[in-house]
């Protein structure tokens, strides 16, 4: 009878630790007051809160055990964790975008500054070493100023065409004013054009300025449309939502351990890894274009410096041009000469002035530069910050289960595991959608890659071409007209607008007078603005400009920096759009001054990446 009895209170004892084990009614149900805290703090009622746990069977996504959630509240707590997460992706992104803001802002400022110091040299030096020859010029060289400008800003230009075009305008305009005494006709100065290259009126100075220029600015444009297309490319996909299985395996994560009672339970480490990998599979394809793209920035970087650097050309474009003019008013007799014998004797004008006097040789004081060293320090900065990013899209789920998930640092059988406390066994997946094929927490189709993402992998590899192309001094988007040209620029592989463009400056009125960019002839010849126009908005992606540029002034005289027309491309509107920052009808016009006429087509920007 002692045996028997003895037996039955070892089964009672057993059935009991069994029942407390299990949560079972019979037994004591554990307190939810923790989860009730937690949960209020969150902002959401406790009337539904359960005091104690209750049977777990209407859960969907926790395990089913004795809990201490509802169904709304799981629903509540799930919509939860996929705010927090996509939340704390933005954080990252907004963090990122902002590095690449300030470098893109720091070295655009610069690069405007070294064109807009060289024309303001130009102006201050040029009225006094060359007299009438500039004053009388002073458009064009304004124009030429703009053009680059322009180019810089990614204009539709090809920039050998402009630079050819501008030393055709000027070499008849200081022909005709250094020959005051002879009638020159149209076909005339077409003949002295078609000489100008074997004449080389103005020495070495246009073939060297072409070279240099072309790769200078090329280099610094290709440059910081880089750090634009890196930051919109973050930003873009910081836009991609998180799909419902990633949802689903967010809020186990996170929230069911406080629903089965032991919220006290961090995630275990390769848990919360094996989820974000699984989650973010998609971005992490974007690693082998992200890091060319950065790869090609910092090496397109070498082209900076030396005396075919972006420094030494962009700031002293004056002194090739002035350069030019000494060398034309040098050989004036020559080239008068050479002319005559080619071309013919020009009839004398009866009313015209006797020759002109010999110009004096213009000498021009030294340009201001930069603060000694501050290109050095912005690319040695861009470098290093360039190389700390390359691994941001593989390192991101590690990097936010280290700062946002609270993981676990107890030992591994402490951890939460998605099921219990406990060791978490699975493997840690690969990076990038093709490795998520066995992912044990977040169910992933590789077979349906996000088409956001994959758009912007492809903008990224464009890019990327951009900056190797320059590397190589080569403009990609002219790089099959440059390949078929004469080294001028000008052989038949030009583009239709500009081609049409340069045949058009024969006109008279080309002659006469230089017209605004964006300005066109009515057919009574006098400027009659497009029929709409919009402000000359200013950035690269969707970062700001911060230079010195302003609309043109209501006189219709530029400054240096003055700039007209748009410069946006088509993903820029719709970013603009989307922050709410395009202009509403009847609100377009400029800050200062009268509003700046729309740019003609051919000098419209044309988007350096499509849309």
């Amino acid at each position: 009878m002692e045996l028997r009895a003895r037996g039955w209170w070892l089964l009672c004892a057993a059935a009991a630790v069994v029942a407390c084990a299990r949560g079972d009614p019979a037994s004591k149900s554990r307190s939810c007051s923790e989860v009730r805290q937690i949960y209020g703090a969150k902002g959401f009622s406790l009337s539904d809160v359960p005091q104690a746990e209750i049977s777990g069977e209407h859960l969907r996504i926790c395990p089913q055990g004795y809990t201490c959630c509802t169904s709304e509240m799981e629903e509540n707590l799930a919509n939860r964790s996929r705010t927090e997460l996509e939340t704390s992706l933005r954080d990252s992104s907004r963090a990122l975008q902002a590095m690449l803001a300030t470098q893109l802002r720091s070295f655009d400022d610069h690069f405007q500054h070294l064109l807009n110091d060289s024309e303001r040299a130009l102006q201050d030096a040029f009225p006094g070493a060359f007299g009438e020859l500039y004053a009388q010029n002073a458009r064009a060289f304004r124009d030429l100023y703009s053009e680059l400008r322009l180019y810089y800003r990614g204009a539709n230009l090809h920039l050998e065409e402009t630079l050819a075009e501008f030393w055709a305008r000027l070499l008849e305009r200081l022909f005709k004013q250094l020959h005051p005494q002879l009638l020159l006709p149209d076909d005339y100065l077409d003949c002295l054009g078609k000489q100008a290259e074997a004449l080389r009126p103005f020495g070495e100075a246009p073939r060297e300025l072409r070279l240099r220029a072309t790769r200078a600015f090329v280099a610094a444009r290709s440059f910081v449309q880089g750090l634009g297309v890196a930051s919109d490319v973050v930003r873009k996909v910081a836009q991609v939502p998180l799909g419902p299985e990633c949802s689903r395996a967010v809020m186990k994560l996170v929230y069911c351990a406080h629903c089965l009672g032991v919220p006290g339970a961090r995630p275990c480490p390769d848990y919360c890894r094996n989820v974000l990998k699984g989650c973010l599979a998609n971005q992490a394809d974007l690693d082998a274009e992200w890091r060319n793209l950065l790869d090609s920035m910092v090496l397109i970087t070498d082209k900076f410096w030396g005396a075919s650097g972006v420094e030494s050309v962009i700031g002293g474009v004056h002194m090739w041009l002035a350069e030019a003019i000494n060398s034309l008013q040098d050989n004036r007799d020559t080239l008068t000469a050479k002319v005559i014998q080619g071309c013919g004797n020009p009839k004398v004008n009866p009313q015209g002035p006797g020759p002109e006097e010999k110009r004096r040789r213009g000498k021009l004081a030294p340009r201001e530069r930069p603060p000694s060293g501050t290109l050095e320090k912005l690319v040695s900065e861009a470098k290093a910050q360039l190389r700390d990013i390359q691994d941001f899209w593989i390192s991101l789920p590690g990097t936010l289960c280290s700062e946002k998930m609270a993981l676990s640092t107890a030992s591994d059988d402490r951890c939460w595991n998605g099921m219990a406390r406990g060791r978490y066994l699975p493997e840690v997946m690969g990076d990038g959608l093709a490795n998520q094929i066995n992912n044990p927490e977040v169910e992933v189709d590789i077979t349906k890659p996000d088409m956001t993402i994959r758009q912007q992998i492809m903008q990224l590899k464009i890019m990327t071409n951009r900056l190797r192309s320059a590397y190589n001094g080569n403009d990609v988007d002219f790089q099959d007209a440059s390949d078929d040209g004469s080294g001028s620029g000008s052989g038949d592989g030009c583009p239709d607008d500009l081609c049409g463009r340069k045949n058009s400056r024969k006109s008279s009125s080309s002659r006469v007078s230089a017209e605004p960019l964006g300005v066109q002839q009515s057919s009574q010849g006098s400027p009659e603005p497009p029929e709409d126009h919009i402000p000359a908005l200013q950035g690269w992606g969707a970062v700001p400009f911060q230079g010195e540029d302003k609309p043109c002034a209501a006189t219709g005289e530029e400054e240096p920096g003055c700039l007209s027309g748009p410069l946006l491309s088509t993903s820029q509107q719709a970013h603009l759009e989307m922050l709410g920052k395009w202009p509403e009808s009847g609100e377009i016009s400029g800050n200062e001054g009268a509003p700046c006429p729309r740019l003609h087509p051919q000098h419209q920007r044309k988007p350096f990446l499509p849309a």
